[in-house]
C-alpha cells in the first residue's frame, strides 16, 4: 500500500506498486497495445489495477487524517506561543512540507517572535521561517486575485453575447436582406357600415352637401339709420 506522504509531502509507492503504475501509464498512452483477446495475463493486470486504485484512495483517505492532525497540533503550539518556540517551527515546517499555506494567524506568531529577543542563529532561523511563510501567503493571494478575475471576465463575456433575432431597424433599412413583402390588398366597401338613406335630411355636415361659403355663414351686419333720417315709402304714415 503507498504511504501517504514521502519526505517532501508527495505519496511513496513501494517497487511493486510502480510496476502497476508504471503498466497502466503504458495502457493510458498507448491502448493498441493491449491484446485485443484478452487471457489469463490481462485479467491479472486488471486486478492489479483495480487493486492499485483502492490504495491510493485509501492513502489519500489517510493522508487528509494525517494533515488534519498535523493542523491541530500546530495550533495547539501556537496557542502555547512564546513557550513553545521550537515545537511550534517544527511544527509549521512539517505542515508546510505536507502542502499546508500559513495563515494570519501564523505570519502574526512568526512576527511576534521574530520582535523577540533570541540568539543570532535562533532569530535567522525565526526571519527565515517568516521569509517563506510571507512569500507563500503572497503566491495565494495572487492566485485567488487572478481566479477571481478569470472568474469576473467569463461573467461578462456570458453577459455580453447578443443573439442577432429577425425583425427590427436593420430588417426595415433600404438594401437589407429579406424577401420581398407581399403588396397587400384594395380595401374594399365595409360590408358593415350602413348605407345612407337618400331621403334623410341633408345638413351642414352631412355628406354630398357643399361646404358653405364664409359669407353664408357669417352674413354682412346691416349698417343702423340715424334717427330722423328720411325712410323709404313703406316708412311712410298712410
Amino acid at each position: 500500500m503507498p504511504t501517504p506522504y514521502g519526505s517532501r509531502g508527495g505519496m511513496a509507492f513501494s517497487a511493486d506498486e510502480l510496476r502497476v503504475l508504471r503498466r497502466a501509464l503504458a495502457i493510458a498512452l498507448h491502448p493498441e497495445s493491449v491484446p485485443r483477446h484478452p487471457g489469463p495475463e490481462r485479467d491479472e493486470e486488471v486486478r492489479e489495477c483495480l487493486r492499485l486504485a483502492e490504495a491510493v484512495d485509501e492513502a489519500a483517505r489517510e493522508g487528509g487524517r494525517l494533515r488534519a492532525f498535523l493542523l491541530a497540533d500546530l495550533a495547539r503550539y501556537r496557542a502555547a506561543l512564546p513557550g513553545a518556540v521550537t515545537g511550534y517551527a517544527e511544527r509549521l515546517q512539517d505542515a508546510l512540507a505536507a502542502g499546508y499555506r500559513p495563515g494570519a494567524d501564523d505570519l502574526a506568531a512568526l512576527r511576534r517572535l521574530c520582535a523577540a529577543p533570541a540568539g543570532r542563529e535562533e532569530a535567522g532561523r525565526r526571519r527565515a521561517l517568516l521569509a517563506r511563510c510571507e512569500r507563500l501567503a503572497e503566491q495565494d493571494v495572487r492566485i485567488r486575485l487572478a481566479d477571481r478575475g478569470s472568474a469576473h471576465d467569463g461573467a461578462l463575456a456570458g453577459r455580453g453575447r447578443l443573439l442577432a433575432l429577425p425583425g427590427g431597424r436593420a430588417s426595415a433599412a433600404p438594401g437589407a436582406a429579406g424577401p420581398d413583402p407581399k403588396p397587400k390588398p384594395a380595401p374594399g366597401p365595409d360590408p358593415v357600415a350602413p348605407k345612407p338613406d337618400p331621403k334623410a335630411p341633408k345638413g351642414p355636415g352631412t355628406p354630398g352637401r357643399p361646404v358653405p361659403t364664409p359669407g353664408e355663414v357669417f352674413p354682412p351686419r346691416r349698417k343702423p339709420t340715424p334717427p330722423g333720417a328720411v325712410r323709404g315709402p313703406e316708412a311712410r304714415p298712410a
